[in-house]
Parts: C-alpha cells; structure tokens; sequence
C-alpha cells in the first residue's frame, strides 16, 4: 500500500483516534518487530516540537523492541480484531505478527533519522524518535482514582518526537 506523508496537524482528534479506535504500538525492523495495542497516551507539543507520548508496561514484550530500537510507531484504522488480538496475545508466546495476518511495512524518514516499521493496511502512521523514557512513579499522582488503573503495575511512558505522518493514499 502506498502512503503520503501529511502533517500531524492534518490528522483528525487524535484523542478519538487513541482512546476510541486504539493504536497499534510498533518498533523494530521488517522480519524483527514487534506490536500491541494502545488506548492510552497523547498528542500535542512538548519541549519545543511535536510530540507523541505513550505508555507500556515492563513485562510487555513490545518494551524490548522499544529499548533496542530509536523510533517507534502508532498506526491507526486497521480492522477492530486485529486491533483486539495484538492486545491478547504476546510476540512472546508466539508468532503475533502471523497470527494477526500483519505484514511490516517499512519507511524512512525524509531526514533519514528513522527507520520505522507499522502493519501494512494502516490507514494513518505516526512515527516518533523516542526522546525520553520515565518510569510512572505513583509518588506523583494526585488524584487517587489513577491508581485504580495500576495496583502496583506501573507503566513506562516514553515520548517522542514527532519526525513523520503517513496517510495511506487514495485509490
């Protein structure tokens, strides 16, 4: 499938598109990569550029290819059960990327500073050269119904500088 890039500030609500549609989170390279579901994280402008930030926890198997690897994407408008499936099962435990029916698509960066992978059939992909990488501290919350959301599990957020959209292009 061939992809155009735009610029993120032609893409539609990016929190209907994360908290609503989901997200696959991918990094790695075309025959080693890794992806899995997202419904959490952000867009907006931080530090001085564009800026993605998502969050995944220590055990994910998907944490290994996002520590390896420099650039990470979200890519968005797959089928909703491929979508399900790449939340439910680990790349761990099996082939995810078969069983899901995913092929790699790969692109580089006009800069040339990322190498990103994303499912073939997205119909939008953010790529993003991680930035920075925190570990949650729930020190730090204070509204205390965020720690519903954890009981002891807490995520790593990583954020990332936005350096390429991609729209899958018409016809």
């Amino acid at each position: 499938m061939p992809y155009e890039q735009i610029g993120i500030r032609e893409i539609d609500n990016p929190v209907k598109l994360i908290a609503d549609g989901w997200a696959l989170l991918s990094a790695g390279a075309p025959g080693d990569w890794n992806t899995m579901t997202v419904s959490w994280g952000g867009v907006g402008e931080l530090w001085g550029f564009d800026a993605a930030f998502i969050f995944v926890r220590p055990q994910r198997y998907t944490l290994k290819y996002l520590d390896a690897n420099e650039c990470f994407t979200l890519s968005f408008g797959l089928p909703r059960e491929t979508m399900a499936l790449c939340g439910k099962i680990s790349g761990r435990d099996c082939d995810k990327i078969a069983r899901a029916g995913l092929t790699a698509h790969q692109e580089v960066t006009p800069s040339g500073e990322c190498e990103a992978v994303w499912p073939e059939g997205a119909k939008l992909a953010v790529v993003c050269r991680k930035a920075a990488k925190q570990a949650i501290d729930p020190a730090g919350f204070i509204d205390p119904r965020i720690e519903g959301n954890y009981k002891g599990d807490y995520h790593q957020m990583f954020v990332g500088e936005i350096v390429g959209v991609y729209r899958a292009a018409a016809g």
